[in-house]
């Protein structure tokens, strides 16, 4: 019984990870052929960033049952560690691949730390008050690096939360970071091949954690806090776990991000609640706690709208329709039970063949 449903998980996993190939596989001929247009080539990355986004959302909503709203705060700890890191070393380290293999190591774990350092206090609260803190916390994050000016010269790095005056640099110094401004010539060390990888990454971490004993322990508390605690689960832990995973694989998402751009300012569309609203979005709507579903709903969410740009007068309200009938299709109780009539069928057919 144990070894079917090994098997199983195995299957569903390969799957999952077969739809990112062959999608890459896909994008890669029509790139090549010219079909795609510079707009939808230019989205390929930031897309890449939302999968790994959602992923590793659900990790914390759907998995450990926790509402998060600051992962938008997560990457952009990982954006502008790294960036500043390539910033720093792009006439040191000159072999492009190992600056970003680099990068990537610092942003998320600069971004795993800050996710423990948040979360020992933060996750002794739940629903709405988790919520609110972690919103927070995304905002000041992001408020911190619109005021922090950072610049370098022949005695050292500067410091100020004034202006990049304030500085005082030598003659020849380098303003790295320059508050709102936010840093500029970032190496572009990140294409959508990288993103691809990211993204497989992810998806065997993030599966092979849910499907480990830690990952049962870790939806036993979910399922049950009280149950789990009776037989010797470690809440804290496991919970520390999920949520140091999760904010870790949203900084490698902002490092993928930052390295895309030649200028990264921390404005609210990047990094503010918005962007913390449009990955819980694809959460929900994927389905919580389906990382497949996860991956599919960030793929059609941010191509759709451009996919019907020809479309003006209709594209939001067609966007608003797919939402809605994504919604009722993972939500609605009669399309659930449908689901699982049809699912029934269809494993009878196979049994009997």
């Amino acid at each position: 019984m144990k070894s079917l449903k090994n098997n199983k998980n195995l299957y569903n996993n390969l799957i999952t990870i077969g739809i990112v190939v062959v999608g890459y596989i896909l994008v890669t001929i029509l790139s090549a052929a010219g079909v795609l247009s510079n707009l939808l080539q230019g989205l390929l990355v930031p897309l890449c960033a939302y999968i790994i986004l959602a992923v590793s959302l659900n990790l914390t909503v759907g998995i450990l049952g926790e509402l998060s709203l600051g992962h938008a705060g997560f990457m952009c700890v990982g954006a502008f560690t790294s960036a500043f890191f390539s910033k720093c070393t792009q006439n040191t380290i000159t072999f492009a691949p190992l600056r970003f293999l680099i990068a990537l190591l610092i942003g998320a774990a600069c971004a795993g730390v800050i996710g423990f350092l948040i979360g020992m206090p933060v996750l002794r609260l739940k629903g709405d008050y988790l919520a609110i803190v972690t919103l927070a916390f995304g905002e000041i994050i992001k408020n911190i690096v619109n005021v922090l000016f950072i610049g370098k010269d022949a005695k050292g790095f500067h410091f100020s939360m004034k202006d990049s005056l304030s500085l005082n640099l030598e003659e020849g110094g380098d303003v790295i970071i320059n508050g709102a401004q936010g840093i500029t010539g970032t190496p572009k060390d990140s294409n959508f091949t990288v993103g691809v990888i990211l993204i497989i990454l992810t998806l065997l971490i993030v599966l092979n954690l849910i499907h480990s004993r830690d990952g049962r322990a870790i939806m036993s508390i979910r399922d049950n806090l009280i149950a789990a605690e009776s037989v010797g689960i470690h809440i804290t832990k496991y919970k520390l776990m999920a949520f140091t995973i999760s904010a870790a694989l949203a900084g490698t998402a902002g490092v993928l991000y930052s390295h895309n751009l030649n200028s990264l300012m921390a404005t609210p569309k990047n990094f503010g609640y918005n962007m913390s609203i449009m990955i819980l979005v694809f959460v929900v709507l994927g389905g919580i706690g389906n990382i497949r579903g996860s991956v599919i709903a960030a793929v059609v969410l941010t191509l759709l709208p451009e996919l019907l740009r020809g479309l003006n007068d209709y594209r939001m309200l067609i966007y608003s329709i797919v939402l809605i009938v994504m919604m009722l299709y993972n939500w609605a109780p009669n399309m659930i039970a449908f689901r699982k009539k049809l699912a029934n069928r269809f494993s009878r057919k196979k049994e009997v063949a």
